[in-house]
């Protein structure tokens, strides 16, 4: 039976679900946030390490600005509202990308991963404009500067992910099959589950089925 440490996931559907339901985007969103809430239960459960969940891509800024705008508060409310929640939880959160925002979102970014630093049970990695080919140009040019040597252990080292094991699982939501430039180094040889769910349909019962199927499975890295 694998080990099951990491899972990644891209939430994929929200936009879509609220218009099907709701005839918003936004409130699409916002019910994908009860979805999250559910699957870290299961993590916990299932004693899951890392959860790393992709929030906003360094693409999604081609996004209307009230969108951005309310995915943004959105993030903002639910910091402000649950940190205390997830911290006495032993829940530690990490953001992960180019994380360049205005100073009163830096701050709050800064002080949640503070505030969580020491907790063990879950680590949540929050990829916000975040994208895989910025990360590793990144990395390239840290190497760069250090002068270092260009091979695996250095480009590893060097990425968001660094203090990360790479991800087991990685599941999308929403019907559709790509990675959409999400962790595309780290990803090498993870078991891929495409769901056709909307997000904010996800269930317990899916990750579930997705943990059980994946416990089964025979992961081979080329050997065989």
């Amino acid at each position: 039976m694998n080990p099951l440490n990491h899972v990644a996931i891209i939430m994929d559907g929200n936009g879509r679900w609220g218009l099907k339901n709701k005839k918003s985007r936004n409130l699409g969103h916002k019910e994908g946030l009860k979805t999250i809430e559910k699957i870290i239960k299961v993590s916990i459960k299932n004693e899951i390490k890392n959860l790393t969940l992709f929030a906003f891509s360094t693409e999604n800024w081609k996004r209307p600005k009230k969108e951005i705008n309310f995915l943004f508060k959105l993030l903002e409310e639910y910091l402000k509202k649950k940190i205390d929640e997830l911290n006495n939880n032993n829940i530690k959160l990490n953001f992960i990308g180019n994380l360049i925002f205005n100073r009163k979102l830096k701050n709050l970014l800064s002080s949640s991963e503070r505030k969580t630093i020491n907790n063990s049970r879950l680590q949540i990695n929050l990829a916000i404009n975040y994208g895989s080919k910025d990360e590793l140009i990144n990395s390239f040019k840290i190497i760069k500067r250090k002068k270092l040597k260009i091979n695996e252990e250095n480009i590893t080292k060097n990425l968001y992910t660094k203090n990360l094991p790479n991800p087991d699982i990685l599941i999308r939501t929403g019907n559709t099959k790509r990675l959409s430039n999400f962790l595309l180094w780290q990803l090498a040889y993870t078991e891929i589950f495409f769901v056709k769910k909307l997000w904010p349909d996800f269930n317990e019962n899916d990750f579930r089925k997705i943990i059980s199927k994946y416990k089964e499975t025979k992961r081979n890295y080329g050997s065989i």
